[in-house]
């Protein structure tokens, strides 16, 4: 063989080489993926024409598979869609979203743990079935957070201190699945691009999937640095003037209208419960940077990998600050940013003395024949704090409902501890917050607010006007009250 047909017959072999090794990565390698992926219009056809399990609340589903006289065997249907979306999510031919996505292979039957079940389905010539995803919601919660939100953009999350279960997850404005389940596929799209061009994003669940700036919510986590640091008490004094000049800068940082904090200097409870920025300030740059990142990465911030199934939006607390920049991070302002699950993370962990439980949505799942595939047990998520500093943020926070800014979120009969918060946004209303624990000497429910660009009262909201009220109404559904 001559030199040109042995260079023609190597490369022949290389390019044969490469072809059958790219086949086999997509094919095998990338099978999953590609199978999982919700943009693949085949993967969605051929799930329809299987009976793709229920989402369970309080025993009652809120999504389930109904058969359909179509060439697709069942239909998704959602009770109370609206109410329910933020977590549902949508499953039809525009895709997948919330636990109809993270909770996929259960749904299905495909996941590992129901081998079994699929074996046998095939040996009794049975048809296939999806498990049963039961989550941990309380529906009086739910729809007590969705009501008093009303048509105010924003989001609450519930949650049960000692275990981490999430009782409310809910965002406005949500949507109606039922129309992205419709096997009419030019009403499903068109719906699907209304909501994208959509007022305030409805597809995009702001309770976790997004983050913000917290306002004076952050103050929670200055104060449990400034306590765990052992030099600072609630007593504590701290200078508290009206005005703060930044180092190495012309801009100062002021209080909320541009008054006092009521002395000067002020005690640190007192700062809490006035929502003093100049006191705040002064003392983040007095702990430093590293204090404050290492306080916040302890309650959450930072944390890629958090998941309640559905992945959680990355809360931030930032690196290489100046003391300027200390000095408005430690305010909840400059670029700090969390999503309301996070700071219901900060007070959830203060209700339940110091101790952070992992947040999670899904309780149990179910086979097709009630029997137990998984259930979620409470975990650890971190200890943030003694619970020394637990109990004297509670009392700090008592201080904010019945004699600070959070008098609106108190309840008859029951203490609450809470902080509002009210976030600059620049060019809009500012962004009203609210997160509290109820009862503060034995806790049931920890909840977080955010209502945007103020809500129905626009620039005039704070926190503890706007964000307060919808919290109280939350807590009294959970607590029965």
């Amino acid at each position: 063989m001559n030199a040109p047909l042995r260079r023609l017959a190597a490369m022949t072999l290389v390019m044969s080489l490469l072809l059958m090794g790219s086949v086999t990565w997509i094919q095998f390698f990338q099978a999953g993926r590609l199978n999982n992926d919700p943009r693949n219009v085949r993967t969605l056809y051929r799930e329809f024409g299987n009976a793709r399990g229920p989402i369970v609340v309080a025993g009652a589903a809120v999504a389930s598979s109904v058969p359909v006289d179509d060439s697709f065997g069942y239909q998704r249907q959602y009770a109370d869609g609206p109410l329910w979306s933020s977590v549902t999510g949508f499953y039809g031919i525009t895709g997948r979203t919330g636990l109809e996505q993270s909770t996929n292979s259960y749904l299905t039957g495909k996941s590992d743990q129901l081998f079994f079940s699929r074996v046998r389905d095939l040996l009794t010539g049975g048809s296939p079935q999806g498990a049963s995803v039961e989550t941990t919601l309380l529906p009086a919660a739910q729809k007590a957070a969705i009501d008093a939100l009303g048509d105010q953009q924003g989001a609450v999350v519930a949650i049960e201190p000692s275990t981490g279960k999430i009782l409310a997850l809910v965002s406005t404005p949500g949507f109606d699945p039922n129309q992205l389940a419709s096997h009419d596929t030019a009403a499903a799209s068109a719906y699907y691009q209304q909501l994208l061009a959509a007022d305030g994003n409805p597809l995009r669940t702001k309770a976790y999937q997004d983050i913000y700036a917290p306002g004076s919510t952050f103050k929670l986590v200055v104060a449990t640095a400034a306590l765990q640091a052992g030099t600072y008490t609630a007593d504590s004094t701290l200078p508290a003037p009206t005005s703060l000049a930044l180092p190495g800068t012309s801009a100062t940082i002021g209080n909320f209208g541009g008054g006092g904090c009521g002395s000067n200097p002020i005690t640190l409870a007192d700062a809490l419960r006035v929502s003093c920025n100049t006191a705040f300030a002064q003392l983040g740059m007095d702990l430093g940077e590293t204090a404050l990142h290492d306080q916040a990465a302890k309650f959450g911030f930072d944390d890629a990998n958090l998941a309640i199934p559905m992945s959680v939006a990355t809360s931030r607390f930032p690196s290489g600050l100046t003391q300027a920049q200390v000095a408005q991070s430690s305010i909840g302002q400059y670029s700090v940013t969390a999503s309301p699950l996070q700071m219901a993370m900060v007070t959830a962990s203060i209700a339940n003395g110091g101790t952070l439980m992992k947040p999670y949505l899904v309780d149990t799942v179910r086979a097709a024949d009630l029997s137990v595939v998984s259930t979620t047990s409470p975990q650890v998520y971190s200890q943030p704090m003694s619970a020394g500093t637990a109990s004297t943020l509670t009392s700090m926070m008592l201080g904010v409902v019945t004699g600070g800014s959070g008098k609106a979120a108190q309840i008859p009969g029951v203490q609450v501890a809470g902080k509002s918060g009210t976030a600059e946004v620049p060019n809009n209303a500012p962004n009203a917050w609210f997160t509290a624990f109820a009862p503060a000497d034995s806790p049931k429910v920890a909840v977080a607010v955010l209502v945007l660009h103020g809500g129905n009262l626009n620039d005039e909201a704070t926190g503890g006007k706007v964000a307060a009220p919808i919290a109280k109404a939350v807590m009294q559904a959970v607590l029965g009250r």
